[in-house]
């Protein structure tokens, strides 16, 4: 039998915190599940991740308490059969912007009868060898997230949140002020509406809001807010940071230290 860690904690009214993943190789997944709290989701919807590169990661997670999930590339039931069939826990399905397309994303990741994913001997399931009782547990165990990110979305929050099986309704910060109009004005009006919208819906229903954020500091700010699935960045973000922290000092201690030429 399988179990979803990340889930229970959830069901228990309990924040989580990971990280998306971009860079393709396996060695980031493995140095990050050594320090990341909750969870690691490997980005298949604007990273270059193919199932090759998501199993792997979700291999190089094995050892650590991580749950390993996908962001796949569109709400498509045979895109989201194959990531689970290499491991993946649950998916974030994008663009999700009514409860007809919650439902599908549901009826992708759950077996018959409560959905329509193909049952098959994979690496989910030790190539078959625990099929039986991954069957048996999957449907109750496994994660589905819908993200929110335009205004459609933010309208039918309420539809999206009260579908039965959706676990996360995850707001998309750049596509939703984006599409609100208001591109990264995160204080705007109109951004701040639609947050209190979803976040409403979320709690309304039982579910878990979720939003990307980009430090420690913001992460925290949206636990306080009432967010409980908490992105706290991506890979590429974390290694840009430290890289510009770093080699600023260092720049800017050469500067003050050695003569001008």
């Amino acid at each position: 039998m399988i179990t979803n860690a990340l889930k229970a904690k959830l069901a228990r009214g309990e924040v989580v915190v990971g990280h998306f993943l971009n860079f393709c190789d396996s060695s980031v997944a493995e140095l990050l599940s050594r320090y990341v709290m909750d969870w690691l989701l490997i980005d298949a919807e604007h990273a270059p991740a193919d199932l090759l590169t998501i199993e792997n990661h979700i291999r190089a997670m094995a050892n650590a308490d991580v749950v390993p999930l996908v962001r796949v590339a569109s709400n498509d039931a045979a895109t989201i059969k194959r990531v689970l069939d290499r491991g993946a826990m649950g998916v974030l399905v994008p663009l999700v912007d009514g409860a007809e397309e919650a439902r599908a994303a549901v009826a992708a990741v759950k077996f018959p009868p409560d959905g329509i994913r193909g049952v098959a001997g994979t690496r989910a399931s030790a190539f078959g060898a625990d099929l039986e009782a991954y069957v048996d547990s999957w449907n109750r165990e496994s994660l589905v997230a819908c993200q929110i990110e335009t205004s459609d979305g933010v309208r039918h929050a309420d539809a999206i949140a009260a579908t039965p099986g959706v676990d996360i309704v995850f707001i998309g910060p750049n596509d939703l002020s984006a599409t609100l109009g208001v591109f990264r004005q995160f204080d705007s009006a109109p951004y701040r509406a639609s947050i209190d919208i979803v976040l409403a819906a979320a709690h309304r229903h039982g579910k878990a809001a979720g939003i990307m954020t980009t430090s420690a500091e913001e992460a925290l700010a949206a636990a306080e807010f009432g967010f409980r699935f908490i992105a706290a960045g991506t890979d590429a973000r974390l290694l840009a940071g430290a890289a510009s922290v770093m080699y600023t000092k260092i720049r800017d201690g050469l500067a003050a230290r050695l003569p001008r030429r």
